[in-house]
Parts: C-alpha cells; structure tokens; sequence
C-alpha cells in the first residue's frame, strides 16, 4: 500500500496483527528471519524431491507445406486502392494476378468502400490465377517489377497452406 507517499507492506508479527513497514523495514524483517522455519505454515521441503523426468521428445510428422502465393506490404502515399490496383495490375507474371488489397485491416480492392481512411501502408495480395502452387521464383520477379514501376515494397510474407489448411490470415470476403 502507499500511505502518505511511502509504500509500505504488511508483515505478520506472532500476535497475528499487521505492522506496517517500509521497504527498508521490510528488508530488515527478511534479513531477521533468514534461516529460521515458518510458524504458520508447512515447512517446505525439496531435498527428497525426485527428480523431474520429462519422456523423450518425438516430432510431429511434418505436414505438407504448400506456397499459395505473398503478400506484398508496400509504402504509398497515394489513398486511392483502385489506382494503386492499376499501378499494380500492369505487372506481368506467369499465371499470377493481385487478388486483394488491405488497408488497416479492411479490405479496400477489389469492391472496397470510397469512406474507408486509408494510410500509407497497403496490403497487396498475389495468388496464381488457378489456386496452384505459387513459385519463389514468382516472388524474385513481382518484386523487381513492382520495384521497377517505383512502389515502395517494405515487407514481404509468404502464404502456406499445412496440408490443405490455410495457415495465413484472410481479408473481408475470401
């Protein structure tokens, strides 16, 4: 407790009332009573302990990790998603498309909503247009290309599914 701006903690002296204390009284209390056993509860004792046997680690069987596609987190000023859906629909890679775009965690493109505030830090999703595998080398190749039309890609993260689940997070809608 706090009384007139010292904090102060209850000790139990034999007559079972509180005394108040300050931390250097405290300290003091502890420092009086090091050694001696408790009076008022069972006495803790660890030297007939056994010891603590854990079984053997087995590892899981690994699942089936399949890339779906990436997410791209890029840095634009801009506050329009369907002008920043066209800067990036011009991008050209084997079988992939932007599928979604998330602004603060509200999904903005496609069929977003115009009253949605939006901040400099967009969402960008990428999948294969025929939900197969996506490939790394998809990845190395909408980055430079993104790069190369001037967006400013300040993260990157990768989409699996563990055996068919999928194991990343989904916007509004999918």
């Amino acid at each position: 407790t706090i009384e007139d701006g010292i904090h102060t903690a209850d000790i139990y002296n034999e007559s079972t009332s509180k005394v108040k204390v300050g931390t250097i009284e405290f300290a003091d209390a502890v420092i009086e009573n090091l050694g001696k056993l408790p009076k008022r509860i069972k006495k803790v004792d660890y030297l007939n302990e056994k010891p603590f046997k854990l079984p053997p680690y087995v590892r899981k069987k690994r699942k089936e990790k399949v890339l779906k596609g990436v997410d791209l987190f890029i840095d634009w000023t801009g506050s329009s998603p369907d002008k920043l859906a066209s800067l990036l629909n011009v991008i050209e890679v084997d079988n992939v498309e932007l599928t979604m775009i998330t602004n603060r965690g509200v999904k903005v493109w496609p069929n977003g909503f115009d009253e949605t505030f939006c901040t400099d830090h967009w969402r960008c999703r990428f999948k294969t247009k025929d939900d197969s595998t996506f490939n790394k080398s998809n990845i190395l190749e909408l980055l430079s290309q993104v790069e190369g039309n001037g967006l400013d890609v300040v993260k990157t993260e990768n989409l699996y599914t563990f055996d068919g689940v999928v194991s990343y997070s989904l916007g509004q809608g999918q």
